[in-house]
């Protein structure tokens, strides 16, 4: 090792210089004047301007306590009992095969099936709401069913 092959365990660090020749001189990385050069600068946003003018949404009057779900077809006993024979499947598909109910958007409802009206075949009815009503009187023709 040679005495000009020397070299310092820690160099000089540079000072960060300040001035025009500087990195962080003069406007320090702020462009030049204005709002956007201040201290605190805060320009308003302008999505808000936006959003202030939509009008809100205050309650929903008259139909404050309907329910946004959507209300379930209803089909009576009295319509099932001309529809379908004994020992038939009672559920959406067949419902719509016998004109019963309508599909929606390409997708079967809700459907519930209510008491008004007598039934005196046995049916089997999957798929579907039943009343309670309806539920005793298709289980007593001897119908069965299921949730």
């Amino acid at each position: 090792m040679q005495l000009h092959d020397i070299k310092r365990k820690t160099p000089n660090t540079k000072s960060i210089s300040v001035g025009r020749g500087g990195k962080r001189g003069k406007t320090s990385g702020r462009g030049t004047k204005g709002q956007k050069a201040r201290a605190g600068n805060k320009k308003r946003p302008e999505l808000r301007d936006f959003i202030k003018k939509i009008p809100k949404l205050r309650g929903r009057g008259k139909n404050s306590f309907k329910s946004f779900a959507e209300r379930a077809t209803v089909v009576g006993l009295d319509q099932i009992e001309k529809a379908f024979k004994a020992g038939d499947r009672v559920e959406p598909v067949t419902l719509e095969k016998a004109g019963l109910i309508s599909k929606q958007d390409g997708q079967f409802p809700r459907v519930k099936i209510l008491g008004n009206g007598a039934v005196t075949k046995s049916l089997i009815i999957s798929g579907v709401e039943v009343s309670a009503g309806a539920k005793a009187a298709l289980e007593k023709a001897g119908g069965k069913v299921h949730a």
